[in-house]
């Protein structure tokens, strides 16, 4: 197999780029002299306001350093340990986080729902959380999304409130995870507020390092009543930065002049250009819509070390196709070069 060579862009993950102008300066703004730790400082107070005005909502902001610690203590303080957590299967908490959703949580149960493409339905909630009631059975607390999915599919807006729907009927709290909400939401042409709690979102829990942030999540609850005591729940998981201001004020480069905007169109648009540049291939099989950031390809085995051996890195765990996923700083001319390097292979 061959050697990628170190600084060639690599399409495997969104996570291999690195951290986009704004983002770096503003971080590098937040450098200069003394500021109080643990999240008493301005830069914190701004980027929360920033989220405020970017969500148009009096909403509480909290920052942690990773997605896996966002989802999971979001979830542990909408759930108890008797309860349990409506996802699909191919959900990262389910998948990708070692348990870590149960962990804090004390032993919330998650509940998976079979998809086909990735996206919950509210057929597959109605039927988890309805399927028992007795005492012997965890009970069904929240139900969690991810936008955009593991598949990179994009839920529409009346999709959400379909979701938000039910989850009310049944009592149910609605989080999403949104490690690549930027992308799903330049692709929605929305704005934040109607892709999250005028859609019945309660809590967000926002990624920026996959559209060019060095590290960091922001958790956001746009029902505040549910954030009680959410500090001491950071604090105890290790989540409490005591230089903090590097993790917030990175959101000031993102959420300002429309950084996240550019970052996430320019992702996106790499996608569909390697979509379109393959898709008139004899043979070859797309797996899911691209709405987002990613492109999965469907391919045999020898094809794909075909691929492997000219030095291309992917994964293959979803379905076992090809993930080609493209960020902020993705290289057009690059792009092509993956595109015939597929049509070369699979001729």
């Amino acid at each position: 197999m061959g050697t990628p060579i170190q600084n060639q862009q690599q399409f495997a993950s969104d996570n291999y780029a690195g951290v986009c102008p704004e983002v770096w300066a503003a971080m590098q703004e937040s450098n200069a002299g003394h500021a109080t730790a643990y999240g008493d400082d301005t830069w914190t107070d701004r980027a929360s306001d920033r989220f405020r005005e970017f969500f148009e909502t009096d909403c509480e902001v909290f920052f942690v350093f990773n997605g896996t610690a966002a989802n999971s203590l979001a979830l542990a303080s909408l759930c108890q340990s008797y309860h349990s957590v409506i996802c699909t299967q191919s959900a990262h908490v389910e998948t990708d986080e070692c348990g870590a959703p149960e962990f804090f949580s004390n032993g919330s149960k998650i509940l998976t729902a079979p998809s086909a493409d990735g996206k919950l339905t509210p057929a597959a909630v109605r039927a988890l959380a309805t399927s028992r009631t007795d005492i012997h059975f965890p009970k069904p607390k929240v139900v969690t999304i991810t936008q955009s999915t593991e598949t990179g599919r994009v839920y529409q807006r009346d999709e959400i409130r379909a979701l938000c729907d039910v989850s009310r009927e049944l009592g149910l709290h609605l989080h999403m995870d949104g490690a690549r909400f930027f992308n799903a939401l330049v692709s929605l042409g929305c704005t934040p507020a109607e892709m999250t709690w005028k859609a019945g979102v309660e809590v967000l829990c926002c990624g920026g390092t996959k559209n060019g942030m060095a590290i960091g999540e922001a958790i956001l609850f746009f029902d505040k009543k549910l954030a009680q005591d959410f500090e001491y729940r950071c604090k105890q998981a290790g989540q409490l930065a005591s230089k903090m201001r590097y993790l917030s004020a990175p959101w000031l480069g993102m959420l300002g002049n429309d950084t996240w905007r550019r970052n996430a169109e320019h992702a996106n648009h790499c996608a569909q250009h390697l979509r379109d540049s393959i898709a008139d291939i004899p043979g070859v099989q797309l797996m899911f819509p691209t709405e987002a950031n990613a492109v999965f390809l469907l391919a045999p085995e020898d094809r794909l070390n075909a691929l492997r051996d000219r030095g291309w890195r992917f994964y293959t765990f979803i379905g076992g196709g090809a993930r080609f996923m493209f960020a902020w700083d993705t290289d057009p001319a690059r792009v092509d070069q993956l595109a015939a390097d597929i049509r070369d292979v699979l001729r």
